[in-house]
């Protein structure tokens, strides 16, 4: 609506921006493609800030959006990406500024693409299915192998022929399934299911040869992946090369690069294998021969040692110690045996000449009355009084004629 207005009476910005707020306000929602030139994400706030630009006309827009709307894309977007997002236009009358407020933001084809797998790969992670705990680990030496791969494809022969190269008597249980395409899901969810009821099959593999992220789309389809995560049996994941990564290589209970190497993975090689044996043969040979060589230098050395190789000789020394100390005992007692006999021989030659008999010896005699009393005094006796008198070699009888007293 035309205003009317003039030098004399004109209206007040605010006005103004009232007016174009209110014109803004009754455009509904429209989808803008441009490339981001600018992108601000500050820690914590709840609103993202985004200048998108057209690069053919160089113009350029304010995009504002909720924290919760950006998340989605927010590992698939910078600056210089390009999107289409679903927004409304708002008009900030304070500063007369026009912005977009964005309630959608989808990346431009295969971006876009990438960003859907992306929040179904975020969706499927938050359930568990990716979760390391949940992994099965796969046989040693599988003896029959599920494969599910595209029918006289490259996969099918690399696998085959990779794996009964390492171990010939391997088995396999192929199905043949188109690999991309509408009816690819419902095929390889229904040859998966079908090997894993399959009483005789050890670990399935699923391969596919390289292709384009739409050709590789349904080896990351919902339904694929939950059927791999209930599956029984261990389920290897040969899609593509190594920089392709579906979903299903998250949920597989292994991730193989390619299909030959799913098949190095999955079969061990019967010669690396006897070499292996042969290693921990002459291992274990090496180890049992150094043991008994250890433990033989070890006896030799024991045995080597004198109270083995000769055990009579400390019985030797001790009967030589044993002689010898009874030898000692025998001198030693020949010592004081003689030393006493000459020490007796002295003692006794002392007596034999303190001894009465000596002094009888040299002409005295002893007189004795009849009862045996020693006379030593004259007084003892009287006259006429029989004694004996004891001499050296005898005695005789003596009868006192007299008695004198010495006068001194």
């Amino acid at each position: 609506m035309a205003l009317d207005t003039s030098a004399d009476t004109p209206i007040p910005v605010a006005k103004v921006s009232q007016l174009i707020g209110g014109w803004i306000s009754r455009l509904g929602a429209v989808w803008v493609e441009g490339q981001i030139t600018q992108l601000s994400r500050r820690p914590g706030a709840g609103v993202v800030f985004l200048t998108l630009r057209d690069p053919s006309e160089d113009v350029s827009l304010s995009v504002t959006c909720y924290r919760a709307v950006f998340e989605p894309v927010a590992e698939l977007v910078t600056e210089g990406s390009r999107i289409v997002v679903h927004a409304k236009p708002e008009w900030y009358g304070p500063r007369g500024t026009l912005s977009l407020r964005a309630a959608e933001i989808r990346l431009v084809g295969l971006g876009d693409l990438l960003a859907r797998l992306e929040l179904l790969k975020r969706t499927l992670g938050a359930e568990g299915l990716f979760a390391a705990e949940r992994k099965k680990p796969l046989p040693f030496l599988p003896q029959c192998i599920g494969l599910v791969t595209g029918r006289a494809s490259a996969a099918e022969r690399d696998v085959l022929q990779n794996a009964r190269r390492r171990w010939p008597a391997v088995r396999f249980e192929v199905r043949n399934v188109p690999v991309q395409g509408v009816h690819a899901v419902p095929e390889v969810i229904a040859a998966v299911k079908e090997l894993d009821d399959h009483p005789d099959v050890d670990v399935i593999i699923v391969a596919r040869g390289g292709g384009s992220v739409e050709d590789l789309l349904p080896f990351s389809d919902e339904q694929l992946v939950r059927a791999v995560a209930a599956a029984r049996t261990p389920v290897v994941s040969a899609i593509g090369h190594e920089p392709d990564q579906p979903l299903l290589d998250y949920v597989a209970d292994l991730r193989a690069s390619t299909p030959t190497d799913a098949a190095k993975r999955v079969v061990p090689d019967v010669r690396e294998e006897l070499a292996r044996v042969h290693g921990l043969r002459d291992r274990a040979r090496y180890g049992v021969q150094a043991r008994l060589d250890r433990e033989t230098t070890g006896l030799a050395s024991v045995r080597s040692r004198p109270v083995l190789a000769a055990p009579y000789r400390m019985v030797d020394e001790r009967a030589a110690e044993l002689g010898a100390l009874l030898e000692r005992s025998r001198r030693t007692l020949d010592h004081r045996l003689a030393r006493a006999a000459s020490e007796l021989e002295h003692t006794l030659a002392r007596v034999v000449a303190l001894s009465p008999a000596a002094t009888l010896q040299r002409g005295y005699a002893v007189l004795q009355r009849e009862d045996g009393v020693v006379v030593r005094d004259p007084a003892q006796v009287t006259p006429g009084e029989r004694l004996r008198a004891r001499v050296a070699e005898g005695g005789f009888a003596v009868t006192v004629d007299a008695v004198t007293v010495d006068q001194d």
